[in-house]
């Protein structure tokens, strides 16, 4: 239903695979088929992330507005809060440790102030 890989910008910077990698890693994965896999859950959880004043609806809202008619998905947010709960901290743990670190190289102008590497 939702589209896999076709999530806006977040899926741009966090590859799909990389996602289900870090789920499957912590066991997070959905035991049966859902309406909201863990996947979206990741996703889900990082736009709340990046938008701390909406509430969860809004924020699916903006999660899925580029899918258009291919999502006819519309969770509860009962529903979204057990996703957030079933995936817990595991995954984004191991997201954080793969993806962390400085945007910029050390030849990046203003990186580096005199002979220290920030």
């Amino acid at each position: 239903m939702l589209a896999p890989g076709h999530l806006g910008e977040l899926s741009r910077y966090l590859p799909v695979e990389l996602v289900d990698a870090a789920v499957e890693e912590h066991r997070a994965m959905e035991q049966r088929r859902r309406l909201l896999p863990s996947r979206i859950g990741v996703y889900f959880v990082f736009a709340l992330c990046l938008f701390p004043v909406l509430g969860y609806r809004r924020i699916w809202s903006k999660l899925v507005c580029g899918l258009g008619r291919l999502c006819s998905v519309s969770p509860s947010e009962k529903a979204l809060r057990c996703l957030r709960r079933r995936l817990g901290p595991g995954p984004f743990q191991a997201l954080f440790s793969v993806v962390a670190g400085p945007l910029a190289q050390p030849s990046t102008p203003g990186v580096c102030y005199g002979s220290r590497d920030w």
